[in-house]
């Protein structure tokens, strides 16, 4: 990485920006020429070859090239011009989106070199933003090759590191644009229990606070601060409640109207603005100014924060900065909002906001927008949340099931929810239109049952995710990775764009189109790298090193876990997702060694559970855990998979006391030689075909013949899609 940096003046900045906070990094060996070949001057370190003839940078005097050979012809970057083959970042929202939308550029790209421009950011100086006072050309340039992982982690040692997301946060969320009574959230969250749905945040969408009604003179009720006592009476108890029942509380703030006259806070807010109470002066949205930031505050947010509310929703919408001298709303609103709330909650930090462009990331997190409830929009989401690692934003929340229009579907809502369980955060959303609800007894008995599944598998899978949420705070490692981050120099990778890696053991292929109707399966092409790799859900095994047409029921999702792979599980799903659970369920994949650090974080103290696996039969697990924040006595229940169903798969119980951190256990695995076969009848069983078909079918697969026999066989039907669907099974 290099800094381009030209002043007309001679000032040159290195103070802390929006976009940098530390220059600090390790100087590489390097070599400087002037005056040579016609040169005023060359850089040249292991991995560039910088040439400058003088002057303002153009790109007729300054160019670099890169130490690698991915580009067509040469790796060169001449000053100022796009990168042609960038990778591509993310997007400030998804608002109204039905589908593909244009995304800003990233830090990686396919040929070896990118660069950021930092010139238009403002100064940070003492959590004060300033204008630079000596315009100039401010340039990172990025060389690191198909290293995508180093580049990442050397962005975020220039940038900053994302903070640690708090544990409740990765849980599952209630969100709905919807006119709740008192009583009627109560009941919501009741039911949630009855029907065994884990929820760990409540997510109060405008209408908590005054809308309707207010007198014309003020205007439009989007903003607004003072709750709305008919609909919530004693809102002090119902939060009391929430937290009670181990949910944290955020509340929508649209701040572009300010702070009004008829606001509960508006005294308290007048008297120290000094605006004129009897003319109803209004407080006017100006977070550039620190005593409008100071009476947003201390007048308006924390009276409400004192009454149980733990984060906010910012729901910006009105544009960026209208000039240059002033900072993006946004920028102000995400940094002060969430240092705000790092100050009430020390290490637990949160805000949902929008992406403000580059170091944004460390406020997390993002609100993507109101998107359109369509088959398009869900086809666009996998590849937008891991795209957006290349760009350091890790942490995208989705209205997932979709905000807007749309009709009723409810495949669509189920694979949906299954990508949001597979998505670094799940939040249920939906405009206040009263058919749009998510909550699963809204939907067929069918598809109830497979979203309740999920929702309680995504609070199961809180230990594996929490502890790459860690990893992406200290090492620079997202939860969602594109597949090229581990496969640069596979084309096979880049084609797969809406495939991705979750967490360091899982690859999640998501299914974004509607079911065939003869198999009544969701089917996508899946690339799996080189290796054995299992499915989640059923343990069969596949090899890997090419590509498959997967095909699933509703009930079922393409997640597959790599040879050796090592997944904590906390069996108890509707325990509170902030407690480290007393019992773990540890998911063990045959096939290759593997060590998996099990992290879990209480306040500042960090313990470490370490599996190391032989990939044959003998693990060991190592605790570290100095400040005893793990359960006293913990169970493990080692679960054997792969080559038999995970619902059959062999267990073995290890008991820790406090006294003992360290154990070497041998395991069996289990190999079940029906599997396929049962798979195949259930899918046949199901498939729109004849009877008569179907048994003939089930008898050619029963025969003795080899996998090219039957493959050969199937490839003869005349329903394709129907043929896909077994040749996935054969072959397994």
């Amino acid at each position: 990485m290099i800094r381009l940096e030209y002043s007309e003046s001679g000032q040159f900045e290195d103070r802390t920006t929006q976009v940098v906070q530390n220059r600090k990094l390790d100087n590489p060996e390097y070599q400087v020429y002037r005056e040579r070949n016609g040169h005023k001057l060359e850089i040249t370190t292991k991995f560039i070859h910088l040439y400058y003839d003088g002057g303002k940078f153009t790109a007729d005097n300054l160019y670099l090239d890169a130490a690698y050979s991915y580009g067509t012809y040469m790796s060169r970057w001449y000053f100022g011009e796009p990168i042609q083959n960038n990778l591509k970042g993310t997007a400030r929202t998804l608002d109204k989106a039905d589908g593909v939308i244009p995304l800003e550029d990233g830090i990686m790209s396919k040929d070896g070199f990118s660069c950021i421009n930092d010139s238009e950011s403002f100064i940070l100086n003492n959590e004060k933003f300033e204008i630079r006072e000596h315009p100039e050309i401010d340039y990172y340039y990025f060389a690191y090759g198909h290293d995508y992982e180093r580049t990442l982690k050397d962005y975020y040692r220039l940038t900053g590191f994302t903070p640690l997301v708090p544990r409740y946060a990765l849980g599952n969320w209630w969100s709905r644009y919807w006119k709740y009574t008192q009583e009627e959230y109560k009941e919501l969250f009741e039911r949630f229990t009855d029907e065994k749905i884990p929820i760990s945040v409540a997510v109060m969408d405008m209408d908590w606070h005054l809308v309707h009604g207010i007198p014309k003179r003020f205007g439009s009720g989007w903003t607004g601060y003072s709750w709305n006592k008919k609909l919530f009476p004693d809102h002090k108890k119902l939060l009391k409640w929430l937290h009670n029942q181990g949910k944290h509380v955020t509340l929508n703030d649209h701040p572009a109207a300010g702070i009004r006259a008829f606001e509960d806070a508006y005294p308290a807010v007048a008297k120290r603005l000094g605006l004129n109470q009897e003319k109803e002066e209004p407080a006017l949205f100006d977070f550039q100014n620190s005593k409008y930031r100071d009476a947003y505050f201390e007048d308006v947010h924390h009276p409400l924060e004192k009454d149980g509310i733990d984060f906010w929703w910012i729901d910006w919408q009105q544009g960026q900065n209208r000039s240059a001298k002033k900072v993006d709303p946004l920028w102000l609103l995400n940094y002060y909002v969430y240092k705000d709330n790092e100050q009430q909650h020390p290490g637990e930090a949160l805000t949902l906001s929008r992406y403000g462009g580059p170091g944004s990331h460390r406020y997390p997190l993002g609100f993507s927008g109101d998107t359109v409830s369509s088959w398009s929009s869900l086809k666009f989401q996998p590849y937008f949340t891991a795209t957006a690692s290349n760009i350091g934003y890790t942490w995208w929340s989705h209205d997932i099931g979709g905000h807007m229009k749309g009709s009723y579907d409810s495949e669509l809502a189920v694979r949906w929810l299954q990508f949001g369980v597979f998505s670094p955060i799940n939040r249920l959303h939906s405009s206040n239109n009263p058919f749009k609800g998510k909550e699963p007894w809204n939907f067929d008995e069918n598809a109830r049952q497979v979203m309740n599944e999920f929702l309680r598998l995504r609070s199961v899978l809180v230990p594996y995710i929490d502890t790459a949420n860690y990893l992406t705070h200290t090492q620079g490692l997202p939860l969602v990775e594109p597949m090229y981050y581990k496969y640069p120099d596979e084309n096979s990778a880049y084609k797969v764009s809406n495939e991705y890696y979750f967490g360091s053991e899982m690859i999640v292929v998501p299914i974004t189109e509607p079911a065939d109707e003869i198999s009544g399966e969701g089917q996508v092409k899946a690339w799996l790298p080189k290796g054995d790799w299992y499915d989640l859900f059923t343990g069969l095994k596949y090899v890997g090193d090419t590509y498959v047409n997967v095909c699933r029921s509703e009930n079922n999702y393409p997640v597959f876990v790599k040879a050796g792979g090592i997944v904590p599980m906390n069996p108890n799903y509707m325990e509170n997702v902030e407690k480290l659970p007393e019992k773990l369920d540890i998911r063990v994949y045959p096939g290759r060694d593997n060590q998996y650090k099990l992290i879990e974080h209480a306040g500042n103290s960090v313990a470490k559970t370490t599996f190391d696996f032989d990939g044959i039969d003998k693990i060991s697990i190592t605790v570290e855990d100095a400040d005893h924040i793990i359960p006293k006595i913990r169970k493990i229940n080692i679960f054997a998979c792969g080559n038999v169903a995970n619902k059959n798969a062999h267990a073995k119980e290890i008991i820790f006391g406090s006294e003992k951190d360290s154990k070497i256990e041998k395991i069996k695995f289990q190999t079940d030689s029906k599997l396929s076969k049962s798979l195949i009848f259930e899918k046949l069983q199901h498939a729109k075909i004849s009877f008569d078909l179907k048994s003939e079918i089930w008898k050619q697969l029963n025969k003795e013949s080899s996998v090219i026999q039957k493959v050969s066989f199937l490839n003869s039907l005349d329903d394709k899609n129907l043929a896909k669907m077994l040749i996935e099974l054969v072959i397994a």
